[in-house]
């Protein structure tokens, strides 16, 4: 197992220690660092399927008024 240390505000501390004092800190403190971990590769991932879905609508083939009407009319009886 690993130490680590952090410096924080003494407000935070002494906000931390009244909402968690009666639980084991060091448990508490992983479990926030795992949802923080989590949360970051969700927000990496997001980041990554917004520049995808950019890019593609980029990509994507630009089409007149009268191609558009055309395909819509296509295939209909």
């Amino acid at each position: 197992m690993a130490t680590v240390n952090f410096s924080v505000p003494e407000d935070v501390k002494q906000a931390f220690d009244a909402a968690f004092g009666d639980q084991n800190k060091s448990a508490v403190v992983a479990e926030l660092m795992r949802r923080a971990v989590h949360e970051r590769e969700l927000q990496l991932r997001r980041e990554v399927l917004f520049q995808q879905l950019t890019q593609a609508r980029v990509d994507r083939p630009r089409l007149t008024g009268d191609e558009i009407e055309t395909a819509r009319q296509a295939g209909r009886p």
